[in-house]
């Protein structure tokens, strides 16, 4: 594997507000810096998607040292946040979901491609290709008409949005327990069907109908 280096940076003005991002990429042949800006975002959105643009520059593995001033990104990743966030169905905690789940989905699935090592850096403590980045993001936001982070605007409402239960031992919508498979003791009918089984978690006793586990009642023929 090639070795590459990749320093990051990204903000808002306010935050939340205009937004942008900028990217240095120091390969063993060649430089490359990019930048992007968005009408209304996030510090945080900003910071991972400079990531996700940066390894995205890579056309085959490569064994990645990625510099970023936030320790929101660095922590996520080096520490096992994101992954641990992704196997709880983006949920951070039992009652509040993890911010940012489709920036989180699309990097991890980038880190998996390459061996990739975050590292932090302070920033505006000198550090050239840091100082560089920061500048590539503000010019990138101070651009006229940028386009919508639709990750940002179009986030569903929190707990909207959530797919159904599908199997046993997803998380629990209301406290991340894994859900159980039961069997109601009898089947309540619903106008012209019923549900075979359901999901129920076994710590806070929520349960979920399963649409695979609806079963049609055959009707009479209407009386003449």
């Amino acid at each position: 594997m090639q070795h590459v280096e990749i320093y990051t940076d990204g903000g808002c003005d306010p935050n939340p507000g205009v937004g942008g991002y900028g990217v240095v990429l120091l390969h063993p042949k060649k430089r490359a810096e990019i930048s992007g800006g968005f009408r209304s975002t996030t510090n945080n959105r900003m910071e991972i998607l400079a990531a996700i643009k940066g390894l995205e520059l890579l056309k085959q593995p490569c064994k990645v040292t990625l510099y970023s001033d936030s320790q929101y990104l660095v922590k996520a990743i080096m520490e096992g946040w994101a992954i641990a966030w992704q196997k709880r169905d983006w949920w951070r905690t039992n009652k509040e979901r993890a911010v940012n789940a489709d920036l989180w989905e699309r990097l991890l699935g980038l880190c998996a491609a390459h061996q990739v090592e975050f590292r932090w850096v302070r920033g505006h403590a000198g550090n050239s290709e840091n100082e560089r980045c920061d500048q590539l993001s503000i010019d990138a936001l101070r651009q006229p008409n940028l386009p919508p982070d639709e990750g940002y605007e179009n986030k569903p409402a929190d707990g909207a949005g959530r797919p159904p239960l599908t199997r046993e031992g997803q998380a629990c919508w209301k406290c991340g327990t894994p859900v159980i498979k039961q069997e109601p003791r009898k089947k309540k009918r619903h106008r012209d069907h019923y549900y075979e089984y359901y999901f129920r978690c076994p710590k806070c006793q929520a349960t979920y109908q399963v649409e695979e586990a609806k079963r049609f009642v055959e009707q009479p023929p209407p009386l003449l």
